[in-house]
């Protein structure tokens, strides 16, 4: 009797994984919006690069970085929950040496997304520096200096939590 049972839970746990599915499209569809967002960006920064002045330029590319910056992390987002939500459950052969785009574990991940906001809260901090005159307000200026610390400062510890974590299981396996 408990047999059954639990082959129709295991069949719905693994079934279960499809509830992401709609999540990962809609990813989808948000990076073809930046690749949209991006474009617009491009044109108007090309048509205006001859009236705009060197300081208007690095502005605008850092907008194009930043969205860049932004499709990576939705990219890497979906990559990830594909090969842990899909791939290796519907593959029966052993797992390929792959690039590090795709084989991504939840540390790895974690590392990644805080990097990829580290480095789109830098840039934003670096345009809002350089629109300085605009914005006199020394304790906003602490603010957007302090915040892509404050993930710097979280990935910092949590490299160092996965280190630990591996030596620990690293140690208990020999």
């Amino acid at each position: 009797m408990l047999r059954p049972i639990s082959r129709y839970m295991d069949d719905l746990l693994l079934f279960s994984r499809w509830l992401i599915a709609p999540f990962l499209v809609g990813l989808f569809c948000c990076v073809v919006l930046v690749i949209l967002k991006f474009a617009i960006e491009l044109f108007a920064l090309v048509k205006e690069v001859v009236s705009d002045s060197w300081h208007d330029l690095v502005v605008g590319i850092l907008t194009l970085i930043d969205l860049t910056l932004i499709a990576n992390l939705i990219l890497v987002i979906i990559f990830s929950a594909y090969e842990n939500y899909f791939r290796r459950l519907r593959s029966s052969q052993p797992a390929e040496p792959s690039d590090g785009l795709e084989r991504v574990d939840f540390g790895d991940l974690k590392q990644k997304l805080l990097g990829s906001i580290s480095a789109i809260a830098a840039v934003d901090a670096l345009g809002w520096f350089l629109d300085l005159e605009d914005y006199a307000d020394t304790s906003k200026l602490a603010w957007a200096l302090a915040f892509p610390l404050m993930f710097v400062a979280a990935m910092v510890l949590l490299g160092v939590a996965n280190s630990l974590s591996r030596l620990s299981t690293k140690k208990t396996a020999d």
